[in-house]
């Protein structure tokens, strides 16, 4: 049971997220439409859960290997690709994601230093840009977890 919440984390936590924001989205407009009020802080949390769902989508495509990717040297040289590129690739997007995750640390520290809030909720802002290192540190596990399989033999 574990082992299949950890395997389908990503998409559970998307499919909670997209209701909630499709509730939200749905009483902003009947609210707009019926009293000609909107409720400004649905805004506010949906952009938030925009960039959990961002985060997200990208862990779950690591882990599935749907990312888009360029492969013309992998197909033409299969133990290149197996051998060479494939971990390459995988040490770079580290990195990559690694970089996202410090300078997202530093944008959290400059917001707590700053103590800056959100405008409709007046809640810190670093909780939501909490989403982009929380969700790079999954990213980047997921990039581990596929290049293990890869090298192991590419087997599910």
């Amino acid at each position: 049971m574990l082992k299949k919440i950890y395997e389908h984390f990503e998409e559970a936590t998307c499919v909670v997220l997209l209701v909630i924001m499709s509730i939200l989205a749905f009483v902003n407009v009947v609210t707009r439409y019926f009293i000609q009020y909107s409720f400004a802080f649905t805004e506010e949390v949906e952009v938030a859960c925009l960039v959990w769902l961002t985060m997200l989508g990208a862990a779950a495509g690591f882990r599935r290997k749907i990312h888009l990717g360029f492969d013309l040297l992998a197909i033409r040289f299969p133990n290149l690709g197996k051998n060479i590129l494939f971990p390459l690739a995988s040490i770079l997007t580290i990195f990559t994601v690694s970089m996202l995750i410090w300078f997202s640390i530093a944008q959290i520290r400059i917001e707590i230093d700053l103590d800056t809030m959100t405008e409709a909720l007046n809640i810190p802002h670093w909780l939501y840009t909490l989403a982009i290192p929380a969700g790079g540190i999954l990213i980047i596990i997921r990039i581990i977890e596929a290049a293990c399989k890869e090298l192991k033999g590419g087997k599910d």
